[in-house]
């Protein structure tokens, strides 16, 4: 055999060995649960076991090291999301507060990224070797994560997926903890954490593409959300607004006419 054939044929076991531990983890998972627990459950066990994948690959020095923290940042981001719904508002809770299948854009923007690092990595490796660059990506992902989840946490069973059009007997207007540093914490962290994980992969093309899609995403959104809080809240509201900010760049809000 040549060189690269034996190669394949020492990683062989190990894949074989791979796909024989998801298939009986997927049909155990599916005798002990469900329909939709089934569906929770293989979810779960997806990210948890990307989330593996990706530490094992971070702890390493190979080149592909900042994609290792890159894969167990989404997969954490995406578990936090339904674990912390199921916390503070488990009403709400669904298959959707995993926020998998977000939209099509978001998953073709992950995608994009995935082909970025490989091509440059490819074509420029020394482009994906500036471990510098790579950290300030990394600090940036956790305070969006960690900004993120505490507003979640803050905002308690006001906290939904979903822009809220009625009003609610048990929705309040927050006002402490994060909130009174910014209005809309919640995509400050999620601005933030999307930018850093092309940071931290050093992708200078899909950096400048989630700046600005996630900026004009995310200046929608606060509109949106904003006609809505002050049909809530009123002058209260209105109040609220006129002191805090909404804690994103070049983005007030929805404006109200004098």
């Amino acid at each position: 055999f040549t060189e690269p054939e034996q190669t394949l044929l020492a990683a062989a076991p190990g894949r074989i060995a791979l796909v024989i531990f998801i298939a009986v983890l997927n049909g155990l998972l599916l005798v002990l649960y469900r329909a939709q627990l089934y569906q929770v459950a293989i979810r779960a066990s997806f990210l948890g076991f990307a989330f593996g994948c990706g530490l094992l690959l971070g702890i390493t020095q190979s080149p592909w090291k900042p994609f290792g923290w890159y894969v167990c940042s989404l997969s954490f981001f995406h578990y936090s999301e339904y674990l912390i719904t199921a916390v503070n508002n488990p009403k709400s809770l669904s298959l959707d507060s995993f926020l998998l299948n977000h939209s099509l854009e978001y998953t073709l923007a992950a995608v994009s990224s995935w082909v970025e690092f490989t091509v440059e990595k490819t074509i420029y490796p020394d482009l994906k070797q500036i471990t510098w660059l790579s950290v300030i990506g990394l600090i940036m992902v956790l305070f969006g994560e960690l900004l993120r989840k505490c507003a979640m946490l803050t905002a308690g069973s006001n906290f939904n997926h979903i822009v809220q059009n009625e009003k609610s007997d048990s929705h309040t207007l927050v006002t402490s903890g994060v909130y009174s540093w910014f209005r809309h914490p919640l995509y400050v962290g999620w601005f933030y954490w999307s930018i850093g994980t092309q940071v931290l992969l050093c992708n200078p093309l899909c950096l400048f593409g989630y700046t600005f899609a996630s900026w004009r995403f995310f200046r929608e959104r606060i509109e949106e959300e904003e006609f809505s809080l002050i049909h809530f809240f009123g002058e209260n509201y209105m109040e609220y607004k006129k002191k805090v900010p909404t804690g994103l760049p070049f983005i007030r809000g929805v404006k109200v006419e004098p």
